[in-house]
């Protein structure tokens, strides 16, 4: 049948299985929200306030669910407006598919009204980029376009469709989608033996989980696989949820505000297994000093992960859940009880601690676990707050964490907690925030009222910048150089200005009642909690350290 390129755009979207677009329309994409209108009982759209909140409520939709999230913009700064989300998507392996139209072909190259080259603003920040040009090539554009973004490590891919080629008219055929096959191709018979063989050499393994974990869906895999080793087990920020984070292996995670138990313990073993994990500079600190009395082996999907940061003695290139699924079949049984109870002593001389005669995030973000048991999913921005989030909430299971690791990016966590409660509408879905995130995109708040999307936003209001404010105290003589935010904005009246209800807590004995009452609650929900400026996030590695110099607040006040 001959149909427009508008409506190949959404069939080609039925095809994959897309029920969900996030997006904001403009004069280049009208012809595809026109045919997105005649189908809106078939593919949902949300509106957002910002085209940065679709591109994160795409990507936090596919953390939540595995699915590739898609969001759509129109030419010129709705395009470039989605370009902090593609990134953030892109540093943390997520498929995306975003799409955007342009001018018409004969308006290209002459700085036409809204018009911008995102396919080559996007290069270096998506794993493929298309303009298409051309109506008979759209179809399978976009078909691509899907496989690309999940195959191998996924990540985002953009779509650039002029406005004549939504209008043009060709011939399309419905096309049958193949299933995605896991990347095993260049996993190699000796590099399992070789692994297998140090395992078993081992006395001292310990086991770091990364990101590819997660996103290959290894959870059983990975249990086994631990328990075969007999190891303990510590995580990236984007590793938590693959183990289960109330496990007696477990050690929190590593890092620049890694647990003291997986600092040292990375320091002092023999063996370390690194699971889908690329050693950023977070994790490692020092990196010719990380694991230095160590062997290392690699698992990862992408070969330009290996050596890139630290050297690797024996690397296995593949899926992880495939990977691990052939090793257990190689492993027997280990037994490391002397090296295990070293490590457990480890965790009860160096638990974390907070204060508690004051309103601090750790306790709030322990009063959450309680209540919620575990089960909600937990969306973060960056920053104390985010670190918070990952030391005292307990991650069970995988996909209950969305947070922007590799870039960083302030202003994610309420777009992401959004797409994540509409993929998951069944979960309990909370963003934390600290004040300065929560006002980069705090908009989104009229997103969920609007679509009565009832996820909760706490907020940890301590007027400042907190993680910047920390450095500047530690590393800076307190020079606190444009990192106050002591003004007059008052959070609550904002939220119940775009129509959410909302809650203010100054005490630690206000937070219990309002988290229920919150949770409780049919409705988008704004949580201001109010604390210390200089409240910190322990313990810590000072940045270019080893992370076996990881400090604490009583070791900094002993020096």
């Amino acid at each position: 049948m001959e149909i427009s390129g508008s409506r190949i755009v959404i069939e080609c979207l039925k095809e994959q299985g897309v029920d969900t677009v996030f997006g904001y329309p403009g004069g280049a994409i009208l012809n595809i929200y026109d045919e997105l209108y005649k189908h809106s009982d078939e593919i949902k759209h949300i509106l957002t306030s910002h085209e940065q909140g679709a591109s994160h409520a795409a990507d936090g939709y596919a953390r939540a669910t595995g699915k590739v999230g898609v969001c759509m913009a129109t030419s010129g700064p709705g395009s470039t407006n989605l370009v902090t989300g593609i990134a953030t998507a892109y540093m943390d392996s997520v498929p995306m598919v975003a799409i955007t139209a342009n001018v018409a072909v004969n308006y290209l190259g002459r700085d036409s009204f809204q018009e911008i080259d995102i396919a080559g603003v996007t290069m270096p920040i998506t794993k493929h980029n298309f303009i298409v040009k051309d109506v008979t090539k759209l179809a399978d554009t976009l078909r691509r376009a899907f496989r690309i973004a999940q195959t191998g490590r996924p990540g985002p891919v953009l779509v650039d469709i002029t406005k004549d080629v939504t209008a043009a008219k060709t011939e399309f055929e419905n096309a049958v989608i193949p299933p995605i096959v896991r990347s095993t191709d260049k996993i190699e018979r000796q590099d399992l033996e070789k692994a297998v063989a140090m395992i078993n050499k081992s006395k001292k393994p310990f086991i770091l989980v990364g990101g590819g974990a997660v996103i290959s869906d290894a959870y059983v895999e990975l249990k086994e696989f631990i328990e075969k080793v007999d190891a303990p087990v510590a995580d990236t920020l984007m590793g938590k949820g693959a183990f289960d984070g109330t496990d007696a292996r477990y050690t929190g995670m590593v890092g620049m505000h890694g647990t003291k138990p997986s600092n040292l313990g990375i320091t002092e073993c023999d063996l370390l297994i690194a699971i889908g994990a690329r050693f950023s500079d977070r994790v490692t600190g020092n990196a010719n000093k990380f694991a230095r009395k160590a062997e290392i082996i690699h698992i990862d999907i992408d070969p330009a992960e290996i050596n890139k940061n630290v050297q690797s003695h024996q690397a296995i290139i593949g899926d992880v859940k495939e990977v691990l699924t052939r090793l257990n079949k190689m492993l027997a049984k280990q037994e490391h009880g002397k090296w295990l109870e070293h490590i457990m002593d480890l965790k009860a001389k160096f638990p974390l601690k907070y204060r508690d005669d004051i309103l601090t995030g750790p306790y709030i973000l322990e009063k959450l676990y309680e209540i919620t048991e575990g089960n909600a999913i937990i969306s973060t921005e960056v920053g104390q707050h985010q670190m918070w989030a990952a030391q005292y909430y307990k991650y069970k299971s995988p996909r209950t964490i969305l947070t922007s690791g590799g870039l960083g990016t302030m202003g994610y966590g309420l777009g992401a907690s959004i797409g994540a409660k509409v993929g998951k509408p069944d979960s309990t879905v909370v963003n934390i925030a600290g004040d300065g995130c929560f006002r980069m995109n705090m908009n989104e708040i009229a997103t969920a009222t609007r679509y009565n999307i009832p996820i909760i936003q706490i907020i940890f209001n301590n007027h400042v910048l907190g993680m910047v404010r920390q450095w500047q105290s530690l590393f800076y003589g307190k020079r606190y150089s444009h990192t106050t935010l002591n003004d007059k904005v008052d959070f609550v009246k904002l939220a119940e200005a775009m129509g959410a209800k909302a809650f203010r807590i100054t005490k630690p004995e206000e937070v219990e009642g309002v988290l229920k009452e919150a949770l409780a609650a049919k409705e988008p929900v704004l949580i201001d909690c109010i604390i210390d400026s200089d409240e910190k996030v322990w313990p810590m590695v000072a940045p270019g350290a080893p992370i076996d110099e990881v400090f604490s607040e009583e070791d900094l006040e002993k020096k």
